[in-house]
């Protein structure tokens, strides 16, 4: 059984009238180490902006054919 990672932890000071409260959300090691890494190859280099080129080019293409058939049901004879 693993260890809880997560949770809130609240200490209350005797001498002052602060309240602490911290809270912790720690992820396991095989999820930090690669997500980084993913990232960080996907999103720079040449294979970085071919990404980018083409999710714009996909994007254009889905309003552009949104936009058409939209338009052609709006300004559709009777």
């Amino acid at each position: 059984m693993q260890s809880q990672e997560s949770g809130v932890h609240y200490s209350r000071w005797d001498s002052s009238s602060r309240d602490e409260i911290s809270m912790t959300a720690m992820s396991s090691t095989e999820e930090a180490s690669c997500s980084p890494r993913l990232s960080q190859k996907l999103c720079s280099g040449k294979l970085g902006i071919a990404m980018k080129v083409l999710g714009g080019v996909a994007l254009f293409w889905i309003i552009f054919i949104l936009g058409y058939v939209t338009g052609y049901y709006v300004h559709k004879c009777k």
